[in-house]
């Protein structure tokens, strides 16, 4: 067949050609979803844009939809989640990416605490117990059906960091085996704005949760709790109190994660000033001791840390959801677009309200962007590079199906050009700038820098880098294996009402709805912006995927090492 020339497309022109009547392989597809009849009458004679929109609506509902019962993976929800997406890429035409299937399985295991845990700390001069959800959230990563730590040495670790590069050594002249470290979020550089210190204003890995719960596994530590402030954290208590409660969805370890802490948990900053005043020391001037470099630990007195946890465990396959439209003369070198499928499923429902967590915006709006993406790619000429559309499951979890993709790949991670990450798109209108996540990353950024200016937008770096949204995504897991990954956003200068309008859109999302049950669809969201962004993403990856050079880190990067090591692979 014969291809396009290489070339940057604009927006317009992108569109016209992703719809154009003469595509080959458009001939061959059978359109996918059809439209309700009033979307249908509100989009007849409109632009090709319009017609965007609409689908996402309807993907969008569907898989927001109650019945799918919030996504959590290992459900009847995932189930249905899955099975469409399948049947939405078989209706394209793009066949299954995975050999002859549409799904890479992905073992898991549930671990759901039963009971409520109680945290009981006792001391010479001092004894109290915490509730769960209200003032603690404990439980153990351990995939086994009981775990205990009894009298724990509580230590206070700062901010829980080891990182030699910047001679910065939280665990410094003590020993915590079996020990409970206690930990703030996020790191130095946040707290004291010090743009010498790690990335000042900017959230490093070792600031993430995540990172503090491996370093405290590292140590030996019986129990790693993370002291929850909201700020540090950039997400409230609530959001701790709904993600880390119920079902919680780890990979399926040989060694059942023995090499993880017994208990890992949150507490809120309340029981953390009362926990500390009992052991004799003062929380806000320990906070800023551990922001000083030089910082050792202080063990806490003689408190020790008192927790059993019951578990119930239950081992099954998820499902990663792979579609691929092979490259016709490089088809071994790969463009992937993540978006992950999964939400929180329904939880106990320990107050009085909705408990489905349906995952809007956060990510079915990205799932139907993804869907999107491969339907005008399908409408074009076959690519020369292979372009892979990858759903991913259990990312509320940790990351894990990209983590368990980027382990063991369906194509080489070393011929793989990019990737691309879809996590919640613009609800609320057209917007001038484009927000870069994680920027000065990689040649990506230049890429999104021409697409966006043929939109006459401009770039921006994340308003809030504070909150570490770089290592939050799926994109991660490839940054980690040397992949250059891009994730982008819409800004918040929104081009009707103005910057003040569009903060305030997106704190709103982050106050009221974000891993809550108010994260549902709306049909009067206005997704114009979403489409705009989704072509921005399609330009990107069409250059790519017709050309034959390959976007690199920037110098400096952190991960150009990574890359650098396979690079004589691409021959």
């Amino acid at each position: 067949m014969a291809h396009c020339p290489v070339r940057v497309l604009t927006f317009c022109a992108l569109l016209a050609l992703s719809l154009n009547s003469c595509s080959e392989r458009a001939t061959e597809t059978t359109p996918a979803p059809e439209i309700s009849e009033t979307e249908a009458s509100s989009v007849e004679n409109t632009s090709p844009s319009a017609e965007i929109e609409a689908r996402l609506h309807e993907h969008i509902a569907v898989l927001a939809s109650d019945e799918f019962g919030g996504r959590a993976p290992a459900t009847p929800g995932e189930e249905l989640t899955i099975n469409y997406l399948r049947d939405q890429f078989a209706a394209m035409g793009i066949g299954p990416g995975n050999g002859d299937s549409y799904f890479q399985p992905v073992d898991v295991t549930e671990i759901t605490a039963t009971g409520g845990p109680v945290l009981n700390i006792q001391g010479s001069d001092y004894e109290a117990s915490f509730t769960y959800i209200d003032q603690q959230v404990v439980g153990s990563p351990q995939q086994i059906p009981f775990v205990t730590v009894q009298g724990s040495e509580m230590v206070f670790v700062g901010y829980g960091i080891v990182a030699p590069e910047r001679g910065w050594n939280d665990y410094a002249g003590i020993d915590v085996t079996d020990k409970t470290v206690v930990i703030l979020v996020n790191d130095a550089g946040y707290a004291t704005q010090d743009p010498e210190l790690f990335n000042g204003n900017a959230m490093t890995y070792y600031g993430r949760w995540t990172y503090k719960y491996e370093e405290a596994a590292r140590q030996g530590a019986a129990a790693a709790i993370i002291v929850h402030e909201t700020g540090p954290a950039g997400y409230g208590w609530e959001v701790v109190g709904n993600s880390w409660t119920g079902p919680q969805i780890g990979l399926t370890s040989p060694i059942l994660n023995g090499d993880r802490s017994e208990i890992e948990g949150w507490i809120t900053l309340e029981t953390a000033e009362e926990i500390f005043d009992g052991a004799g020391l003062d929380y806000q001037e320990m906070k800023a001791a551990a922001m000083q470099p030089g910082f050792r630990p202080v063990p806490m007195s003689d408190l020790r840390l008192n927790v059993s946890i019951e578990n119930s465990v239950r081992t099954s396959l998820s499902q990663n959801v792979v579609a691929a439209i092979p490259g016709t003369t490089r088809p071994e070198e790969t463009i992937i677009y993540t978006a992950h499928w999964d939400h929180l499923g329904e939880l106990p429902s320990f107050l009085d309200r909705d408990n489905i967590y349906n995952g809007a915006a956060d990510n079915a709006s990205g799932t139907a962007g993804l869907l999107e993406l491969a339907r005008l790619h399908s409408q074009l000429p076959p690519p020369e590079r292979t372009i892979v559309f990858l759903a991913v499951t259990a990312e509320e979890s940790g990351l894990l199906g990209s983590q368990w993709y980027a382990e063991n790949p369906i194509y080489p991670i070393a011929k793989t050009v990019a990737n691309i990450n879809i996590d919640g798109l613009n609800t609320f209108g057209r917007t001038r700038d484009v927000v870069v996540v994680g920027a000065r990353s990689s040649e990506l950024e230049d890429y999104l820098e021409t697409a966006a200016a043929s939109q006459d937008r401009y770039l921006v770096n994340e308003p809030t880098p504070e909150r570490g949204y770089y290592y939050r995504s799926d994109h991660f897991n490839f940054a980690k294996v040397g992949v250059p990954a891009l994730y982008a956003d819409s800004g918040e200068d929104n081009r009707e009402f103005g910057r003040e309008y569009g903060a305030a859109m997106a704190q709103d999302y982050i106050d009221f709805r974000y891993h809550g049950p108010g994260d549902e669809y709306n049909p009067d969201w206005d997704l114009s912006g979403a489409v705009e962004d989704l072509m921005l993403y399609f330009e990107i990856a069409s250059r790519l995927a017709n050309q034959s050079t390959w976007p690199e880190w920037y110098e400096g990067n952190e991960f150009k090492a990574i890359r650098d090591i396979t690079a004589d692979q691409r021959l």
